[in-house]
């Protein structure tokens, strides 16, 4: 990876960081706009001019798009923050938790928060997981956005927060090909660890028997 990317990776993530925080202050701006954000997935970012506002809000100019195309940045926080407004909605307390702790990520990657969706339900692991596979074979952001609608909905109904400054990180890097796989690959170890290798430890420490 290289420094630019590297570079606006973490732009990205504490950019789309600072909107969150934003839109998870009560009150009616933040209301209004998750609102518009809803209808906004699945859509291209140019769709709804409405949603420019937060979409640029304090974005830095090498983030921008150059023509007529959505930069990798605009697709990454987009998509991200349109999926949040989903997540929020009808929730008293914030779906977006994350941060870093000693270096690590601390906040659910979305293999591990649709991990934790299998752990609370194991019998609906097959359609979860086929939900789950859609999002990893996705080929372009509309289409992943609207695979992932579904899946979000799920982590809302189960109460299970997302880390979305990380997700649009992960979404600006999966946009290279050479990026691409490492980012399905993370989401899919994340997955499992949570959904099978911790009952597997549970078990062990337990003799067997949880």
């Amino acid at each position: 990876m290289g420094k630019k990317q590297g570079n606006q990776a973490y732009q990205i993530k504490r950019l789309t960081q600072q909107k969150v925080e934003r839109l998870s202050v009560e009150g009616p701006w933040s209301r209004a706009m998750l609102a518009k954000l809803r209808r906004g997935i699945g859509k291209q970012p140019g769709e709804l001019p409405e949603l420019f506002e937060i979409l640029f809000m304090d974005m830095p100019e090498e983030l921008y798009g150059i023509g007529d195309e959505p930069s990798y940045a605009e697709w990454a926080i987009y998509t991200s923050l349109t999926l949040f407004a989903l997540h929020q909605q009808g929730k008293d307390r914030p779906m977006s938790i994350g941060g870093k702790i000693e270096g690590k990520n601390t906040g659910n990657s979305l293999g591990a928060a649709v991990g934790t969706l299998v752990k609370q339900d194991k019998e609906r692991e097959p359609a979860i997981k086929r939900r789950f596979d859609a999002v990893l074979t996705a080929n372009e952001f509309t289409e992943f956005a609207y695979h992932a609608r579904g899946l979000i909905q799920l982590l809302r109904g189960g109460d299970i927060t997302l880390d979305y400054p990380r997700l649009a990180e992960d979404l600006y890097r999966y946009q290279f090909d050479e990026n691409r796989n490492r980012i399905r690959l993370r989401w899919g170890e994340d997955y499992y660890r949570v959904a099978h290798l911790s009952t597997e430890n549970a078990e062990k420490e337990n003799g067997g028997v949880l």
